[in-house]
């Protein structure tokens, strides 16, 4: 008997490591006991930041192609089935639950944990829709990784360095670019946005590996993504031009280079809502280095609603965006989170709704108190766990809004437009 998939899902998340080191070994050892081969064409991308949204891309172009592909991405912000898709689809509740039922049934020491079950999932679901290509996002870092599991790996895409997981990957920038760099494999060309130590620490892997390297520089014709939406912030605008290198060396024609890198925005990753007379932005920046940039990318003034996980560096986060920021409101990230303090000029309410609404009244009477001045923003940052509270919100108070007045959807983008991302 198959579990509910609320069932499944509880049981999925109830895998842990229990303090036990990062090891690709255990994920190799799921695959054989699953007997899952590795996908035919794979496309490893790994990073600081970016990474998700590379891999859509690279994901689009294929499919833009002509080729079948799957795409696996974390973590999810409001739906469990974000993770895996199968040519452009979310994986079915079905599969998920056929697939907990075959796992429930093994018996293996050690127990894999939560992120190697669902790369696993992934990976049944490609193998059942036999497909040509799977983009793979990895988790944590790349030596360590349970994707450096994966073989046939025709490309690695290294987006980024900068510190995190400092408490995992080691104490500093050039620690944390060695494991990531560790995903590099003899002779697979690589493609990175690394700079500064990050990139000599690259370099070195990929000489010591004979794995091409190909790094972002301004003008390369490799990495031209000229028909990514002109509206785009400078952070999609980076992970378009890696993406677009990828797919052309992967050999991909023009056309389907263009179709990748104008792919939908995933869930939380800069998505844009219209609601109250106010646009909301909507991005899961949870490090310093990705608060920097969306905040370089935003008209200063805006309401910052922040909220961050206890365990990263919240409040280095939180500066960049506070400083831009002509208001800030605090509030839980997930449910009993301890938010930073509320110092002076800071809100808070421990409710991410009614966080919302002060942070949506406060824009609009900022707004108009400013005739002529930058329309009703609020940003709504810190985290994806953060973001996957709001999103549902945000969605439904958006598709009211165009109802309401249905004219207004002309004015919205695409992903506006569908209320979904």
């Amino acid at each position: 008997m198959l579990p509910s998939y609320r069932d499944a899902l509880s049981w999925l998340y109830a895998r842990r490591r229990g303090g036990a080191p990062r090891d690709p070994a255990r994920m190799e050892a799921l695959l054989r006991a699953l007997a899952l081969p590795s996908p035919e064409r794979v496309v490893h991308v790994v990073g600081t930041n970016g990474k998700g949204t590379v891999t859509a891309m690279v994901d689009t172009g294929l499919r833009a192609w002509g080729w079948s592909s799957g795409r696996f991405v974390s973590p999810h912000v409001e739906d469990f089935r974000e993770r895996v898709s199968v040519n452009g689809r979310a994986v079915s509740r079905e599969t998920v639950r056929r697939f907990v039922a075959r796992a429930q049934r093994l018996d293996l020491e050690p127990e894999p944990a939560f992120f190697e079950w669902t790369l696993a999932l992934a990976l049944a679901a490609f193998a059942r829709a036999r497909l040509r290509w799977a983009v793979a996002e990895a988790g944590v870092g790349g030596a360590h990784d349970a994707t450096r599991a994966l073989e046939n790996v025709e490309l690695v895409v290294l987006t980024n360095v900068t510190p995190d997981h400092l408490d995992t990957l080691g104490p500093d920038l050039a620690a944390i670019a060695r494991d990531k760099a560790g995903a590099i494999r003899p002779g697979v060309p690589v493609v990175t946005g690394a700079q500064g130590e990050a990139l000599e620490v690259v370099r070195f892997q990929a000489r010591r590996l004979q794995a091409p390297l190909h790094v972002e520089a301004p003008g390369a014709p490799l990495f031209e993504a000229s028909a990514q939406d002109p509206g785009a912030g400078t952070t999609r605008a980076a992970n378009a031009r890696l993406a677009a290198a990828a797919l052309r060396l992967l050999g991909a024609p023009e056309e389907a280079v263009a179709a990748g890198v104008c792919a939908p925005p995933l869930p939380g990753r800069g998505e844009r809502f219209r609601l109250c007379g106010c646009e909301v932005v909507l991005d899961g920046a949870h490090d310093p280095a990705g608060a920097a940039r969306l905040a370089a990318e935003l008209e200063p003034g805006y309401v910052l609603l922040f909220g961050a996980l206890e365990r990263k560096q919240a409040a280095a986060t939180l500066a960049p965006l506070e400083a831009a920021a002509g208001s800030v409101i605090l509030t839980e990230a997930a449910p009993g989170e301890r938010p930073l303090p509320a110092g002076a000029g800071r809100g808070f309410d421990a409710d991410p709704a009614r966080a919302l609404d002060r942070a949506l009244a406060l824009a609009a009477a900022r707004a108009a108190g400013r005739a002529g001045g930058p329309p009703a923003r609020v940003v709504v940052a810190g985290s994806l766990y953060l973001a996957g509270r709001l999103r549902p919100l945000l969605r439904r108070r958006a598709r009211l809004a165009r109802q309401a007045a249905p004219g207004a959807a002309d004015a919205l983008s695409p992903a506006d437009r569908d209320g979904s991302g």
